[in-house]
């Protein structure tokens, strides 16, 4: 279908990187919109002229004014939702598939490491999920943030968010940490190992250098997985591109059925976007729009193209 665009969420960490390493090289970048359907084709029948709609997926969906996007790439956005909350699909869908991977059941703990964009809006579906939820950042605003919204342990202290986890989980420590950072810390992943219960899950997602200390894993018999965008459909042209879907019964959370549940969380109030909202730039000012990550970092969470 042909898309009007609305809005584009910059996801920082992989658009960041993806510049830094194509250097004076042009790239394209984003992955994840909204706006208004103009035409569709043939075989799209969940979508019509002149619905809102989310979508997410490169290299169909990056910034950019049209979008001409396949069909299980698209969502109809709920009464309710505004389309900037919806811009930020991709990243609910990001979020969900991590935290499937880590396979957390009711009542069971989390650390999600990193309170940007992607880690805050993780920690509120794991909130509203019923996890035990332990968020960490660096930046105290970033916690303070996460609080706002309910998720009442958030720490910008190793020591202290180390101390409240071994409090509260009897001294086993987390069934999963997820990992939304990036870099080159081989440190974080040891760090990740200590505060895990024993047969525990790491869940990497941000572009992150693995190397740890094999007996630190050795001694928990631990897992390091790694998330894999937005979920099964991710990077499959039968799915993405043919369009064919896979079944229900054999495959239970697709990247779009991930996108709807991202937009049924909002419609439902169970997820706070709009405070994650740092800025909105036009899209002849998106140089800004980057430069703000690196010059504000405290105060700059979510940010959007309008168009």
């Amino acid at each position: 279908m042909l898309i009007r665009t609305a809005f584009s969420a910059i996801s920082p960490g992989t658009e960041l990187s993806m510049a830094k390493r194509t250097g004076e090289q042009p790239v394209e970048l984003g992955y994840s919109a909204s706006g208004i359907v103009l035409e569709t084709g043939e075989g799209v029948t969940h979508v019509r002229p002149g619905q809102q709609v989310a979508c997410y997926g490169a290299p169909f969906v990056h910034h950019a004014e049209t979008l001409a996007v396949p069909k299980h790439l698209v969502s109809p956005v709920p009464d309710g939702v505004t389309l900037e909350e919806a811009s930020f699909a991709g990243l609910g869908a990001i979020a969900i598939h991590a935290l499937r991977q880590s396979d957390l059941r009711f009542g069971e703990s989390v650390v999600i490491v990193g309170l940007g964009i992607l880690g805050q809006i993780m920690a509120q579906i794991a909130n509203a999920a019923s996890f035990h939820v332990f968020g960490h950042d660096l930046l105290r605003s970033r916690c303070d943030l996460l609080r706002r919204s309910g998720v009442a342990h958030a720490f910008d202290s190793d020591a202290d968010m180390e101390r409240r986890l071994f409090e509260l989980t009897k001294g086993e420590g987390a069934d999963a940490v997820i990992l939304c950072a990036g870099g080159h810390a081989p440190e974080l992943i040891n760090a990740s190992l200590r505060r895990l219960r024993d047969r525990g899950k790491i869940v990497i997602v941000g572009d992150l250098k693995m190397e740890f200390e094999r007996e630190f894993m050795f001694s928990k018999e631990a897992q390091v997985l790694i998330s894999r965008a937005g979920g099964p459909g991710r990077y499959d042209r039968n799915y993405e591109v043919r369009g064919f879907d896979y079944p229900v019964g054999y495959v239970r959370w697709t990247e779009g059925r991930n996108v709807e549940e991202y937009l049924r969380l909002l419609a439902e109030k169970k997820l706070q976007v709009r405070e994650l909202i740092s800025e909105v730039v036009p899209i002849d000012r998106a140089a800004d729009a980057y430069r703000l990550f690196a010059t504000a970092p405290e105060r700059t969470i979510g940010v959007l193209l309008k168009y």
